[in-house]
């Protein structure tokens, strides 16, 4: 199957947003961000080095979604995409757990496995893997259903040792699944929302068959995005639904913009996810037919996007681990920098490091027939 250019491209790009984000959760711990932040109390260059962030995970999901319909549709004819998105799955919760929470950690055992991102990606998935057989019209209204309809799920809460707590916690709401003893397990990343946006990535994969041109491609992402971006000014403008924690007028221009912004990640809100996709729905838009020397650059990342994951993270903990021990330790067991304009400088650096290895990676998987490194 040949690589749709302004996918890799919009996947590199938001995974090179995610190194700012990740620097500072590895040199700049201290400085806490709440979900959603508090306006009042958070720095405006943090509060949009975190919001910058928000962009990654729902376009990372959607374009999955997206990338297995064009998996279920090469040119050779249709196949069935389950065994590849259940196996995948699988793969990705195996590696949160195994891999991604030692990196984090940098320790085995880690103290707390935190389920995040990766392994919400492996469960939604699954779900795409038994829900792609349903006419697109149904998957359309069924993404469309949960993203919309999931906030109104939010009064609904159990508490530990009530027999629907461990499933609602795995579905909506954020929360340990084990809280004692030497292994912790916490829910970072509730499922139930990306599986709705996973299903809608699946549904919008005819925009990229081969039968769609450009120009109506690029007509009907501006058309969505628009659209997501519309209802946002409405919904969250008269603060009617989508969001917990309504905005309002700040101190000046600037706070009041930043409280509007100010949505909700775990999880998604119908804001957070209008925002995001709406934005990155129009970004896709203005990629259409574009060529330059960054963009190939965003597409060398996007082109092989879990081992730059997994490389960035071993990176940073390496990182962390070689300051300690030559500078000591700063803030408790850890060393942080004591300026936001480190993290920024340090992502500046480290992008175009990782360039070669993920160029050089890509090159290799698509060259090689082995299996297994398709999963990377």
């Amino acid at each position: 199957m040949k690589r749709v250019a302004s996918i890799d491209v919009m996947r590199g790009l938001v995974m090179m947003i995610m190194m700012v984000d990740h620097v500072r959760e590895t040199f700049f711990l201290r400085w806490q961000v709440s979900d959603p932040m508090s306006v009042a109390d958070t720095d405006p260059g943090l509060f949009f080095s975190r919001f910058a962030a928000h962009f990654c995970a729902p376009m990372f999901v959607f374009l999955t979604g997206l990338s297995a319909w064009l998996y279920a549709h090469p040119a050779s004819g249709p196949r069935s995409p389950a065994g590849f998105l259940f196996k995948r799955g699988l793969f990705l919760i195996v590696l949160e757990i195994c891999v991604v929470s030692v990196a984090w950690a940098g320790r085995i055992p880690p103290p707390t496995i935190y389920l995040q991102v990766i392994w919400v990606i492996g469960l939604a998935m699954i779900a795409l893997a038994l829900l792609h057989r349903l006419p697109r019209g149904v998957l359309i209204a069924l993404g469309l259903a949960i993203v919309f309809g999931h906030n109104a799920l939010t009064p609904i809460t159990f508490q530990p040792g009530d027999a629907g707590y461990i499933p609602w916690t795995i579905l909506h709401d954020r929360g340990f699944l084990i809280a004692e003893g030497a292994l912790k397990i916490k829910v970072s990343y509730p499922l139930l929302p990306w599986i709705g946006v996973i299903v809608l990535g699946y549904a919008a994969g005819p925009w990229y068959a081969s039968a769609t041109v450009p120009a109506q491609r690029r007509k009907l992402l501006l058309t969505a995005g628009a659209t997501a971006l519309v209802l946002l000014a409405v919904l969250r403008g008269l603060n009617i639904y989508g969001e917990t924690l309504p905005w309002e007028h700040g101190a000046d221009t600037l706070h009041t913009v930043m409280s509007f912004l100010n949505v909700t990640k775990y999880p998604p809100s119908l804001a957070f996810l209008l925002l995001t996709l709406g934005m990155g729905l129009l970004v896709l838009a203005w990629l259409e037919q574009r060529d330059n020397a960054f963009l190939r650059i965003c597409a060398s990342f996007g082109g092989a996007p879990m081992f730059y994951y997994l490389l960035h993270l071993y990176v940073l903990l390496a990182l962390q681990t070689m300051a300690v021990a030559w500078l000591g330790a700063n803030h408790g067991t850890r060393y942080e920098f004591d300026s936001l304009w480190q993290v920024w400088a340090l992502t500046a650096v480290l992008i175009p490091l990782l360039y070669w290895p993920c160029r050089a990676f890509g090159n290799f998987k698509r060259r090689t027939n082995m299996a297994w490194v398709r999963y990377l």
